[in-house]
């Protein structure tokens, strides 16, 4: 029997149902294998305990043969691979159980493995969003939010952009397509802002109502 641990969502990656006139335009998640090397260092731990395993292995071979000097560096190579398949395991499962959500008035994400939230964004707190392409078409879109809209960094992680803490920069995180992800944010953003806003205000002694 299959079991979904989100099936209390009444829309995928949502905690509520779309409210009338919107839509969702894009939903993913983060490449686990981006997400461990990007985000969680996995390249940086493996050349660490590689680098470990090839000093002793040097410093042993000036006093034992070189067949009993690489077992003395064993060890090494044994807790960089535990250490390289903790790390993987937390992007996968963080990589699972994350959605986000491009819809027309919204960014959306839900994140979070052990401690679930959706962070809602909508295009007009959002004042800039910044690409970071890689090669094979993934990428990180990372949104500068204005006005008093402000999220938690460690909360957030790793679904931010990194080590900017005093300003906390969500992101969509190794991402596949970026580029097209990207454009549909940014028409879908436009498109929102560009929508004139009508606000009531409260008259006095017969002041008209004011309208943008």
């Amino acid at each position: 029997m299959s079991h979904d641990d989100f099936n209390f969502e009444p829309v995928r990656g949502l905690p509520e149902a779309l409210p009338e006139g919107e839509h969702i335009l894009w939903q993913g998640a983060p490449d686990p294998r981006r997400l461990a090397r990007e985000a969680l260092a996995l390249r940086w731990v493996a050349g660490y305990f590689a680098l470990l395993a090839v000093w002793r292995v040097g410093v042993s071979a000036a006093d034992v043969p070189f067949g009993i000097a690489l077992m003395h560096g064993l060890p090494f190579v044994v807790s960089g691979i535990i250490a390289c398949g903790i790390l993987y395991g937390i992007a996968y499962v963080q990589a699972r159980s994350t959605v986000y959500t491009l819809t027309n008035k919204r960014v959306a994400m839900r994140i979070g493995a052990a401690l679930t939230m959706t962070l809602n964004l909508p295009y007009v707190c959002i004042g800039t969003a910044k690409l970071d392409l890689k090669s094979s078409g993934h990428g990180t879109l990372a949104f500068e939010l204005i006005g008093d809209t402000r999220i938690s960094y460690l909360m957030s992680w790793p679904h931010v952009r990194p080590w900017y803490m005093a300003r906390t920069q969500p992101a969509l995180r190794c991402i596949p397509d970026a580029e097209s992800v990207a454009r549909i944010f940014a028409d879908a953003a436009e498109t929102r802002i560009s929508q004139p806003r009508v606000e009531r205000v409260e008259t006095h002694d017969g002041d008209a109502v004011a309208a943008e």
